[in-house]
């Protein structure tokens, strides 16, 4: 059956154009109300905003002047991004299983910025935001199209199947599509067969640590003194985004936590220590079982900037063989800085009789949930499933960080049969999951029932604009569909969300096993979900 063709540009903005239609009465409402509390939220995320539109800027650039479909795509992409910067600073969510900031930006949309997404011209403000789009905005929040009829499975299927029936995908693979205001499942072929998930499993992961740790968590590295032996222990809390460079950029800083730690043995009268770390938090082996790979450091309690042996903040490096000491030995010559001497840092174990000295702490979980799924870091994801683990009373190894998200997955009433996880990143070709339970997974996360969950859909990336989307959907549906991307030899996957043109926000999850051409999969992966968000399948 031959595909059909894809919405023009000029139907895909009338499509946009209904959908702000129909919100934007509701978003006046409550704009005024709001206007106060945002002008709180963006006074102190004002950096962060700042360094999202820089970030964002280049992108934009790159792909030269946009259309009108691009720019509305844009638009709502710039939106989203600087909305994440006002939610990440000021947070909570309330009883919408929305972030209180983030409905109050989408609430202040009456203000509108230029077509380069930048600064206002001969201001020292900080970048106007763009034009919402609010297909993508208000669909995070479940949707615009309740009026119209969902759509219709014959439908989906007449587009889906043939697109999805291709050799470039291989010779094994698994497809749902669930509505998320209703948690129906649309569409399923071999939804419920077990298939090697690669990277989504960072899906799993996410909503793992969020149930058993909630959002607000915080994962804290510290010093403590033992008592009589002048032994000071930097104790590992398990934060792979500790970083020791000069600019800590909103992470926990080992640097400050030296600055304290000197300043704290000083007032003791203390000039030389005997230096030690603790790793203890996690058990059993740090080596993942794919070996030695640029891909994810040992996995261990104690790291800085990820045990990376270059500059770069995500994709594969060159890691340190031994994260821990790495980190102690990088902490020690803080301490000096500061007139402290120290020994050559050894593995220790602070006793309960040691006394705090200083500690500094991660930004909130639901931060570095977003950054593992935006960047699929490999390293967050690891540490998280640990966290998982200590959070559930299991043993903080591979094995127990498995079981432990595998039964906080059940407990969240989700379809776990046929799931096997092997670890927190999907770097393990053992992972199996279904398609089902990755789709309806993130339904649930859209559930306010959920709040806890909600960073599992903000931390997507946003297709031709973040992440590993961000070279993709360039000439399609860029900023309405928001996904995580899988990719191992033989394997691709992509799962999300995306709003269609009758404005129903749909989850999905298609798994390709046995492909031959990542390049060739991975497009005929994108003219699916382009074909589905173009759809309205009625």
């Amino acid at each position: 059956m031959a595909v059909p063709k894809l919405r023009s540009w000029q139907a895909a903005r009338a499509q946009v154009t209904r959908a702000a239609s129909a919100v934007r009465p509701r978003l006046a409402q409550a704009a005024d109300a709001a206007r106060p509390r945002l002008a709180r939220a963006a006074t102190a995320a004002k950096p962060r905003v700042a360094r999202l539109a820089r970030a964002v800027t280049p992108q934009a650039a790159r792909t030269g002047r946009p259309t009108t479909w691009q720019y509305t795509a844009g638009a709502a992409t710039a939106g989203l991004a600087l909305a994440a910067g006002v939610v990440t600073a000021a947070g909570p969510w309330d009883s919408t299983g929305q972030r209180t900031a983030e409905r109050d930006w989408v609430a202040a949309k009456e203000r509108t910025g230029g077509t380069d997404h930048g600064r206002a011209p001969d201001t020292a403000e900080g970048p106007r935001p763009a034009p919402s789009a609010p297909s993508v905005l208000t669909g995070l929040g479940g949707g615009v199209g309740t009026v119209r009829s969902l759509p219709d499975r014959k439908a989906l299927a007449d587009v889906l199947d043939p697109l999805l029936d291709v050799p470039q995908l291989g010779t094994r693979g698994a497809a749902a599509v669930v509505d998320v205001s209703t948690g129906r499942r649309l569409y399923g072929v071999g939804a419920t067969e077990s298939l090697t998930p690669a990277s989504t499993t960072k899906i799993a992961t996410a909503a793992a640590a969020l149930t058993a740790l909630g959002p607000d968590h915080r994962l804290t590295t510290r010093t403590a003194l033992e008592p009589d032996t002048d032994e000071l222990v930097l104790v590992g809390g398990g934060d792979p985004t500790l970083t020791a460079r000069e600019e800590a950029k909103g992470w926990a800083s080992l640097r400050e936590l030296a600055d304290d730690t000197a300043e704290a043995l000083k007032k003791r009268d203390m000039r030389e220590v005997t230096l030690s770390y603790d790793t203890t938090l996690y058990a059993g082996p740090g080596r993942h079982p794919i070996g030695v790979n640029d891909n994810l450091a040992p996995v261990t309690a104690l790291m800085a900037d990820e045990a990376r042996t270059d500059d770069s903040t995500r994709g594969p490096a060159p890691r340190v063989a031994d994260p821990a000491k790495d980190a102690a030995i990088r902490f020690a010559s803080f301490l000096a800085d500061h007139g402290i001497k120290t020994t050559s840092p050894g593995p220790s174990k602070a006793t309960d009789r040691a006394e705090a000295l200083a500690e500094v702490s991660s930004p909130p979980l639901s931060t570095l949930v977003e950054r593992m799924l935006t960047n699929s870091d490999n390293d967050i994801a690891e540490a998280l499933a640990r966290h998982t683990a200590v959070a559930s009373g299991k043993r903080p190894d591979f094995r127990g960080a498995s079981a432990a998200i595998e039964a906080r997955l059940k407990k969240l009433g989700l379809p776990v049969s046929g799931v096997d996880i092997k670890d927190g990143s999907g770097l393990d070709r053992s992972d199996k999951l279904t398609a089902s339970l990755l789709a309806t997974l993130l339904a649930k996360a859209a559930d306010p029932a959920h709040p806890e969950l909600r960073p599992t859909l903000t931390g997507l990336p946003v297709a031709g604009f973040t992440g590993t989307l961000s070279g993709r959907y360039s000439d399609g549906p860029a900023g309405v569909v928001r996904a995580k991307t899988g990719t191992l030899t033989g394997v691709n996957s992509l799962a999300g969300t995306l709003v269609d043109q009758d404005g129903h926000l749909l989850s999905f999850a298609f798994l390709a096993t046995d492909t031959t051409d990542p390049g060739a999969a991975q497009s005929a992966l994108d003219k699916a979900v382009a074909a589905l968000a173009s759809c309205g399948c009625r």
